[in-house]
């Protein structure tokens, strides 16, 4: 057999498209919240893969589940349907408001069939010219063109071409601008119920509740995308939970799969019923394999030993975070739900999220921002304790030495 040609750091540059800046460091083994690279070092895990490994690296139950499934069926296609897409659709509908559920490999891609539909449904049932959506500053939607485009961050959008049009980013949290905007074209308003990329900024209860009433009295969809603070991420199972707010159609993705590449969006049966065979599709969406890791991933996740668990690591994190922040006065804030925490930065640390996760990577912590000017934590959902108290050892250091 052939052996596998030696790669490092500076392979990476040389044979990847130059849209990503990885750390120094290439990870080759993970269990639970340890990582180790190339060099045998070992890390802990704050990152969790931006919310993906919900359940840790390697959780037995998910490396059984791809294992036995990898022995009976890998792919079909759409032209068939699969035991493992039903069960886990079935679970995501018992669960949740939803009566039809749909496959995909991405939060793009999630994102994209939901936009699709809220303009379908409200062309269909009302009249063309109703496809104005609505979404707010500083969300993140994915890197499809129309993703990119619905989310409120030039960064991510500018310089591609024309984008796709009929589409209004006002302030979030901000309700008396939602209904500045909304009106009878309006097709869909879509939002993070807590924005990701843009800061860890939770929606506030009157707020997403304003924002249904403007959508029930409009006839617009509300979308959620839940693509990051879904699947046990705040202590519930999905997060629009908390809310007392029941959205139309809701996207998740991420941690749906525990670390293999699933996403779903789900809605109403009579949201659903105005798409059409052929309307839309997926190769790779619903494949056996995702769906049977899915299916492990939801019944671990889904129980009230992991989700009760989320607010106690919550309140161990926030712990270490204000005891840093007496002792070095370097957060400006530190907000957030469950496990998707964000502490943003001031004084001599203002606009250094970088700095801190490279410093971070040397002590031998894995870990995240949210823009440059705040530190995200989004770490397994059964990471342990000793684990988060040795990473905020490891932060502590981190922080020290940038700051000497």
């Amino acid at each position: 057999m052939t052996q596998p040609q030696a790669v490092n750091r500076q392979t990476f540059d040389q044979v990847i498209l130059p849209i990503f800046s990885p750390a120094e460091f290439i990870p080759v083994k993970g269990e639970g919240s340890r990582v180790w690279d190339q060099q045998g070092k070992e890390y802990i895990d704050f990152a969790g893969g931006i919310a993906v490994l919900a359940l840790g690296h390697c959780h037995p139950a998910l490396v059984s589940a791809v294992r036995e499934q990898s022995e009976k069926l890998w792919h079909v296609s759409n032209i068939f349907t699969n035991e493992q897409t039903l069960r886990l659709a079935q679970k995501l509908i018992n669960a949740t408001f939803a009566d039809r559920a749909f496959f995909v490999n991405s939060g793009s891609e999630a994102n994209e069939a939901a936009f699709k539909l809220a303009r379908r449904y409200a062309i269909t049932q009302y009249n063309p010219y109703k496809t104005k959506i609505i979404a707010f500053k500083q969300a993140f939607h994915g890197r499809t063109l129309f993703t990119v485009s619905v989310g409120g961050q030039a960064k991510y959008a500018d310089g591609f071409g024309p984008k796709p049009a009929d589409i209004i980013h006002v302030p979030f949290n901000d309700l008396a601008a939602v209904k500045a905007v909304i009106d009878e074209n309006t097709c869909a308003v879509v939002l993070e119920p807590i924005q990701g990329e843009g800061g860890i900024t939770a929606a506030t209860m009157e707020f997403m509740q304003g924002v249904r009433k403007l959508c029930d009295e409009n006839n617009a969809l509300l979308i959620f995308d839940e693509v990051q603070s879904g699947m046990g991420r705040t202590g519930k199972l999905f997060s629009y939970m908390h809310y007392d707010v029941v959205p139309d159609i809701l996207t998740t993705a991420k941690a749906l799969g525990g670390g293999f590449p699933i996403s779903a969006m789900i809605t109403t049966k009579d949201i659903a019923q105005t798409m059409e065979v052929g309307a839309h599709g997926t190769t790779y969406g619903g494949n056996p394999l995702a769906c049977a890791v899915g299916n492990a991933a939801f019944d671990i996740i889904n129980t009230d030993e992991v989700l009760n668990g989320v607010q106690q690591r919550h309140d161990l994190f926030v712990f270490h975070l204000n005891k840093l922040n007496d002792k070095y006065n370097i957060f400006a804030e530190i907000r957030g739900m469950g496990l998707l925490i964000g502490a943003e930065l001031k004084g001599q640390l203002l606009n250094r999220s970088k700095d801190v996760m490279q410093a971070c990577a040397v002590e031998g912590l894995m870990m995240l921002n949210a823009g440059p000017n705040v530190l995200r934590f989004t770490p397994s959902l059964i990471i342990s304790e000793e684990e988060i108290n040795s990473g905020m050892i490891k932060l502590e250091a981190a922080i020290g030495k940038l700051l000497s």
